[in-house]
């Protein structure tokens, strides 16, 4: 397995740190409340969003796009340096044309597709998903744990298919988010992010996060402790999580996170989108890795265990 060499942050910065946060039961007014806290913090991050509110029944409650004051806000974000990614284009499963359509509607709202992309738990149209983010063994034993729930179900890298849309992933789409680990360092839990995976070449190049998909579980991957590991380790951290879970209870920031979050920012971290975080990567490193198929088993036995015990996502 190849052992990348340590990364040198602009400017003498310590580590990095950025966050793609999945517009999942996110407000407007929730979203404002948590993004004004970052602007003002100056940490700039991603935001997912969904371009369109498709014609059928929605997975989740949360805001897109198709709401006038919603798609002024996120580009309003955009132009405060915030980057716009993609959550795939609705709530729900969308047909290749359906997605097609939400990738123009997202060009002609934020001026070109998105670079960066994170899959929407419900969407049947999600590449290499369910068992097909692993391979061989590990494939049937998760099989096995899901009880089958993510067998068959997932066909936006199936040719033919009405779901099939990777060819329009690949050209359109830089990076799509894969593994998530529980630790704070995303890079020491998966060193070779990003990478191009050769068996699954709808996608580009993939990367990983660490674990905080709600409130409560993001206070603990960003504890005190483990802000401090971060730094000493010059790592970098890309946090999953859904600001719209947790993080507002429709009057305030919740306090813990506030607190935490405001103490990272006055560390000496490299506080940008993740799609700036990952082009500096690959151009730090001459280009991006090309797994092998060692590399990937180890990759994914290591998130396997992760699953099992700490059920991410």
């Amino acid at each position: 397995m190849v052992t990348p060499s340590p990364i040198r942050w602009p400017d003498g910065k310590t580590f990095a740190f950025t966050v793609f946060d999945d517009p999942d039961s996110q407000t407007l007014a929730g979203g404002q409340a948590v993004y004004g806290l970052l602007e003002e913090l100056g940490l700039r991050t991603t935001k997912g969003i969904w371009p369109v509110r498709g014609p059928r029944e929605p997975s989740d409650h949360g805001g897109t796009c198709a709401e006038a004051d919603y798609a002024a806000w996120a580009q309003q974000l955009q132009r405060a340096g915030f980057e716009i990614g993609l959550h795939n284009v609705t709530l729900h499963t969308s047909t290749r044309e359906e997605t097609a359509a939400g990738l123009a509607r997202f060009a002609e709202l934020f001026g070109g597709p998105p670079k960066t992309f994170a899959h929407h738990y419900f969407c049947q149209e999600n590449l290499y998903w369910g068992e097909g983010r692993l391979s061989g063994w590990r494939r049937s034993l998760y099989n096995v744990l899901t009880r089958g729930s993510g067998k068959n179900q997932f066909f936006g890298h199936v040719e033919g298919h009405p779901y099939f849309w990777g060819d329009l992933c690949r050209d359109q789409i830089t990076y799509v988010r894969n593994f998530v680990f529980p630790g704070i360092n995303t890079l020491r839990e998966s060193p070779l992010f990003p990478y191009h995976d050769p068996a699954r070449p709808y996608v580009r190049y993939w990367y990983g996060s660490s674990e905080g998909s709600n409130c409560s579980r993001a206070c603990v991957t960003l504890s005190e402790a483990n802000q401090d590991q971060l730094e000493a380790e010059n790592g970098a951290c890309i946090l999953y999580t859904h600001f719209g879970h947790g993080y507002w209870d429709g009057k305030t920031v919740d306090p813990r996170f506030r607190e935490l979050i405001t103490r990272l920012s006055r560390k000496g971290g490299w506080f940008v989108p993740v799609g700036t975080l990952l082009d500096y990567m690959i151009a730090q490193r001459g280009g991006a890795h090309t797994i092998t198929d060692a590399e990937r088993a180890a990759l994914e036995r290591r998130w396997l265990w992760h699953k099992i015990r700490y059920g991410t996502a």
